[in-house]
């Protein structure tokens, strides 16, 4: 996609260059403590906000991009899984990024860093809050001052996810390909080296098949209606975790300085998903306590190899959503130590990119 397009591919988002986001479910962390990277619990499913001309608001129209449906105080991550190519990725959380706590910029940019290196940033869990941590991201609506945008600017306006990639430059991009075709070379060289020595030939992988997907319901609408307003969703942060940002180890001018695609992802409360799509929306978050008594894994993340960005003093002001919602009831399950697991297709539509 070297057209700058943005599509949907099931519940991913492709963008140019090769960079592909999905967005995960997962368990709320208390907003005490540091904890372990949470499970995920499958993908949020993702529609384009085009295909819902009488029915999503007429700014969502203007804004373009896709949406996603998510419950109050549900918290989510960001996996890059699948990307190709190096690629410098922004985060914005109501057009604050997410990495920096600096209003949304048109390019890279340094001290601080305002991008997530791919592919060596496998995902994000939330805003880059302390020395390697992240503060979760959970959904809380616009207006009560809760979310990212409304702590670090003082108004909400915007909300939502924003994401703009951009891949190296051709003089990088030459350079890195050519390394890779050594290395590639020089690994077949050695399983070949293997072979005569009499080791057995490497074992074929089985293809995968990329799933099918449908396409979206039609959009329920009375002849004549005008899209209402619909109840904005933003991001706010919950509990802490150990989690990485990792520093950029490039030179900034290996960067493409335009970028090769960007995407305006609205969150929309679960009444409103099945008001403008006519789908049902994911069932409500699994009980963390029951996810832990299960047995089911929690992860540790960590590249030895890599620096971790320093947190800047906007992003690590942020308070949990907690102090405006009010106190999290649900029991705390710990997991046990046993379940802290150590970790070392034909694209759809293009989506509609808008003024943002």
């Amino acid at each position: 996609m070297a057209d700058g397009t943005v599509r949907i591919d099931g519940n991913s988002l492709r963008l140019a260059g090769g960079v592909q986001v999905r967005f995960i479910r997962t368990l709320r962390l208390p907003e005490t403590g540091t904890h372990p990277l949470p499970p995920g619990l499958g993908e949020f499913p993702l529609r384009r906000v085009e295909d819902y001309p009488e029915t999503v608001p007429a700014e969502w129209l203007a804004r373009g991009g896709v949406m996603l449906p998510v419950y109050l105080r549900e918290a989510m991550w960001l996996s890059f899984g699948g990307t190709s190519e190096p690629a410098a990725l922004q985060v914005g959380v109501g057009k604050v990024c997410a990495v920096s706590g600096k209003p949304w910029s048109p390019r890279p940019a340094r001290n601080p860093q305002n991008y997530v290196v791919l592919p060596r940033q496998p995902w994000l869990d939330g805003i880059n809050s302390g020395k390697g941590t992240v503060r979760q991201f959970v959904a809380v609506p616009l207006g009560l001052g809760a979310t990212v945008e409304g702590q670090v600017t003082g108004e909400e306006v915007w909300g939502g996810v924003q994401l703009q990639s951009f891949p190296l430059n051709d003089t990088a991009l030459h350079a890195w390909r050519e390394e890779q075709r050594r290395l590639a070379e020089a690994a077949e060289q050695r399983r070949r080296s293997a072979e005569a020595a009499g080791y057995g030939a490497a074992m074929p992988m089985a293809p995968g098949s990329a799933p099918q997907w449908g396409a979206p319901a039609p959009a329920p609408a009375a002849a004549g209606s005008a899209p209402r307003a619909a109840a904005a969703m933003g991001l706010g942060v919950g509990g802490s975790m150990r989690q990485e940002v990792y520093k950029d180890d490039r030179p900034l001018s290996d960067w493409a300085t335009t970028a090769a695609g960007r995407v305006f992802v609205h969150l929309v409360t679960p009444p409103e998903w099945r008001r403008i799509t006519g789908e049902a929306p994911p069932p409500s978050p699994v009980d963390r306590a029951a996810y832990t008594r299960a047995g089911l894994p929690w992860f540790d993340y960590y590249d030895q190899d890599a620096a971790d960005l320093d947190p800047t003093d906007a992003l690590g002001e942020v308070k949990p959503v907690g102090d405006w919602l009010g106190d999290d009831h649900t029991p705390w399950q710990p997991p046990s130590p046993q379940q802290v697991k150590p970790l070392g297709d034909a694209p759809g539509k293009p989506v509609v990119d808008g003024e943002w």
